[in-house]
């Protein structure tokens, strides 16, 4: 585990929340296939780099782009529908999950509120989660409610009706997520592999665990903890070592007794 100025290794989470795409999901090619594939569909070529900018970036601001970059603004909207519509038939045909992934979401399972924060439509989580067998063990799903530029009520949640909740980087699906958890922002760990994401954490409260490849120049931003993947050893040990967070029962216990 890197571990720069900031460490996790004596601080046990309260809940967790993780990203999907990419984190316990091996859907980034499947954007970068999508992507790739809406270029052609208009006749387009990626521009130099352009996989790097995209990444984490919810896919409306990313069609945008697509279209920005090319020099082709009136195409955002098409582009935008042709990139979702691509890669909603490639997560059907090839539902993966990250290394270690799996494994560190059933360990977390029952002890902790689990919960993702994705830039992806509901659906499309809903979908990949189910085809992994992994759906049951998340209490809540949080996306944003709708274009980043929309204001207003939409569906949150499985449905619900609740207030706008704006993509990433800004910190709004993290927040959610820890208040559905029941727990204080600063309780929550944040399991990302994008830096977009990890702003999005950091400005929510929580504490994050970057995962993946090390961004260049090797910018974890504002990641408290950096690994290669949740596979990794050190990770999985750390993980089965957290104290479990007490009920609310122990709670009230304790504050009528004391401290032992």
């Amino acid at each position: 585990m890197t571990l720069p100025q900031r460490t996790l290794s004596n601080w046990s989470p309260e809940a967790v929340v993780f990203d999907c795409d990419g984190t316990l999901m091996d859907t980034e090619r499947h954007w970068q296939d999508a992507r790739n594939r809406a270029f052609r569909e208009f006749g387009l070529l990626p521009p130099p780099g352009f996989a790097d900018r995209a990444k984490g970036v919810h896919y409306v601001d990313c069609g945008r782009l697509m279209a920005e970059e090319t020099n082709k603004p009136e195409l955002a909207a098409d582009l935008t529908t042709a990139l979702l519509s691509h890669f909603m038939s490639l997560v059907a045909e090839d539902p993966l999950t990250m290394p270690g992934a799996g494994e560190m979401v059933r360990l977390l399972s029952g002890r902790l509120p689990l919960a993702v924060a994705s830039n992806c439509p509901l659906e499309v989580v809903e979908e990949s989660l189910g085809r992994a067998g992994l759906r049951r063990h998340f209490r809540h799903i949080v996306v944003p409610t709708g274009p980043p530029d929309k204001r207003g009520a939409g569906p949150g949640r499985d449905g619900e009706r609740s207030q706008a909740v704006r993509p990433k980087p800004w910190p709004d699906v993290y927040a959610t997520a820890a208040r559905l958890c029941g727990v204080r922002p600063e309780t929550a760990l944040a399991v990302e592999d994008s830096l977009t994401g990890i702003e999005s954490a950091w400005r929510a409260g929580l504490r994050t665990l970057g995962v993946g490849p090390l961004p260049d120049e090797a910018d974890t931003g504002h990641a408290d903890a950096w690994v290669a993947a949740l596979d990794d050893p050190e990770v999985l040990d750390w993980v089965r070592n957290w104290r479990r967070p007490p009920s609310p029962g122990e709670e009230q216990d304790h504050r009528r007794h004391g401290p032992l």
